[in-house]
């Protein structure tokens, strides 16, 4: 499992706790808080610890971890326990492009993936579906809204589906105006009213790129074409998405917000067995509310259908930028509406490449990046 110390991650050790005799973990990773690695490992016991920061060698006591889990590190560590044979289900759970280069090799050997690294496919969405089909690996969504997606279309073939609806919490700020958001400090938008998030994400979903990115995602998960998909603000967070078809019947996946079943359904696949996840209490369902998307006030989702549109290079690009403008505005150093304004410069200026190598997104990342630094307020 990668990022087990993340908000997936203890979610999704939270149903392997409740599934003994059904999941065995065999290595657990995190980019740098290792001691709470190693507080998971105590439980868990694993084959593997890995620990992405090499930087931390001399930091780390091997002595809090159990004797029978081997210590891994860096880049090298993460290719091994992604292609680890005894290893059948990957949980990619990284925030960020971080997570490619792990999810990319446990496909390549053949690993079935529980992806909740949406930036996987937002990046290289195009040769991650490639290289999955060669390797006939099932890609399982642990995203609520694709996971609803993926449960709405089982058993229905492509041509059947009209278009796919994402809902959106519509974050702290749903029903703020620009002006009203032009100098909100950095705890404001932390502060989610559904979903219990990591900081990239809650700011994420805070300017809505993080449905930009779901947008994408669902672009290259479910080989949608772009005006096949849209989004709709849905503040409760009940209904995850909607499947509507051609014969224009519609299926959505209701339940309460809580991450364990998404992630228990993908890591169970296909079996449905009761969990630690919440149920849906119908008595006090008094209502279903659905509002248009502010695309003045949160033109992050415009960024996202046209990155849809065009491929290329240019998910490598706008997921980097947003990146970097995140850290930058959890740093103190930008404003929250600029997170958007540089993503939309940093992918004009970019240089389009429609048809890149991994190599060649790897260098766009890198560029935009480079280009966030040296962005300043107009």
């Amino acid at each position: 499992m990668f990022g087990s110390t993340g908000s997936i991650g203890r979610n999704a050790l939270d149903v392997a706790r409740h599934h003994p005799d059904r999941v065995e973990i065999v290595g657990l990773a995190a980019n740098s808080r290792w001691t709470e690695l190693a507080e998971q490992c105590r439980e868990f016991k694993p084959r593997y610890a890995l620990i992405a920061d090499a930087g931390l060698i001399p930091n780390v006591d091997r002595t809090a971890f159990p004797p029978e889990t081997t210590l891994l590190f860096g880049s090298d560590g993460v290719i091994r326990l992604a292609t680890d044979p005894d290893i059948d289900l990957v949980v990619s759970a990284v925030v960020g492009a971080a997570g490619l280069m792990g999810t990319w090799a446990a496909i390549e050997t053949g690993k079935t993936i529980a992806l909740a690294n949406k930036e996987t496919l937002v990046v290289a969405g195009s040769l991650v579906m490639e290289l999955a089909a060669r390797r006939g690996v099932t890609i399982l969504p642990v995203d609520s809204e694709h996971s609803a997606i993926r449960q709405a279309m089982t058993g229905h073939a492509a041509e059947d589906v009209e278009k796919v609806v994402l809902t959106a919490s519509g974050g702290p700020f749903r029903g703020k105006t620009s002006a009203e958001l032009a100098n909100v400090p950095v705890e404001e938008a932390l502060r989610h009213p559904t979903w219990n998030m990591g900081p990239k994400i809650s700011v994420d979903s805070a300017t809505m790129m993080n449905k930009a990115l779901e947008v994408i995602e669902a672009r290259w998960l479910f080989d949608l074409k772009p005006e096949q998909i849209d989004v709709i603000v849905h503040p409760a967070s009940v209904v995850h998405s909607f499947v509507e078809f051609v014969d224009g019947s519609v299926l959505a996946q209701l339940s309460p917000p809580d991450m364990r079943l998404p992630i228990q359904l993908a890591m169970l696949y296909p079996d449905r067995v009761p969990g630690p996840a919440k149920k849906l209490d119908w008595r006090s369902l008094a209502e279903l509310r659905f509002e248009s998307v502010d695309r003045g006030t949160f033109p992050a989702i415009d960024l996202g259908f046209e990155v849809a549109r065009r491929g290329g290079t240019t998910g490598a690009v706008l997921n980097a930028a947003n990146e970097a403008a995140v850290e930058r505005f959890l740093a103190g150093g930008m404003k929250f509406l600029d997170i958007a304004r540089c993503c939309r410069a940093v992918l004009d200026s970019h240089d389009f490449d429609p048809s890149p190598t991994l190599a060649g997104l790897l260098a766009a990342d890198r560029r935009a990046r480079q280009e966030v630094s040296r962005w300043t307020s107009p």
